[in-house]
């Protein structure tokens, strides 16, 4: 029997072990049906197919009767199932390859159905997050990154804030009780930031040797 790729990972999710002193808050993945909402339009799908039964069993209905128009109809009732029940599958690939891990100095996301890759994201390089709640309780928390790093937006999708193209930013998607999750990533940026502040305060200030000036000469002393 082959093993788990997933098995070799020295912590799960992540693709070394963590250095002394840091430690996991959190760790989780994405609702299947929240993924395939927000990210795959799975819902929007359901009510178009929804809307051609609707309308192609009346106008086969009215003019044929009504058995006719259930037929008529039962296509795109079937159909529509089809298409969502394929989103589906698709998020739950998706959901099921992914761990998000928050810890004491950073954000981990394992991500990707065919091709894994895992991305490291100190919280010094995060500039904001941005909470995405839905009526459900789930959400995203989108992370604005500073500077130069950059990431493309096919292969973290849907791991990424839509429409963000020209600059993508990493996103936890479709999180069960994201507000929970995001304090939990509010007080660790923080509590790090503090951290590294501390730390460099108590550097000792650079010592600045004395220059000489070009070309001048040096007076001697009488």
């Amino acid at each position: 029997m082959q093993a788990d790729e997933y098995e070799i990972e020295p912590v799960r999710g992540l693709p070394e072990a963590l250095p002394e002193g840091e430690h996991i808050l959190w760790q989780g993945r994405p609702s299947v049906w929240a993924l395939a909402k927000t990210s795959m339009a799975a819902h929007w799908i359901a009510l178009y197919f929804a809307a051609l039964a609707v309308w192609r069993g009346l106008d086969v209905g009215l003019a044929a009767g009504l058995e006719p128009g259930l037929w008529a109809a039962s296509w795109y009732v079937v159909l529509g199932f089809g298409a969502v029940g394929i989103l589906t599958a698709l998020a739950f690939a998706f959901a099921r390859t992914t761990v998000y891990t928050l810890t004491t100095h950073r954000v981990g996301m394992r991500i990707g159905a065919a091709l894994n890759i895992t991305l490291n994201l100190p919280y010094r390089w995060i500039a904001k997050a941005d909470l995405a709640l839905q009526k459900d309780g789930t959400g995203s928390i989108h992370l604005d990154l500073k500077g130069s790093t950059r990431f493309s937006y096919l292969v973290l999708w849907p791991h990424v804030r839509p429409w963000t193209l020209s600059r993508a930013q990493p996103t936890l998607r479709a999180i069960p009780n994201v507000r929970h999750v995001a304090e939990i990533l509010g007080a660790a940026a923080e509590a790090r930031v503090e951290a590294i502040t501390n730390e460099l305060s108590d550097l000792p200030p650079p010592v600045t040797p004395p220059v000489t000036p070009t070309g001048a000469v040096p007076v001697a002393a009488e």
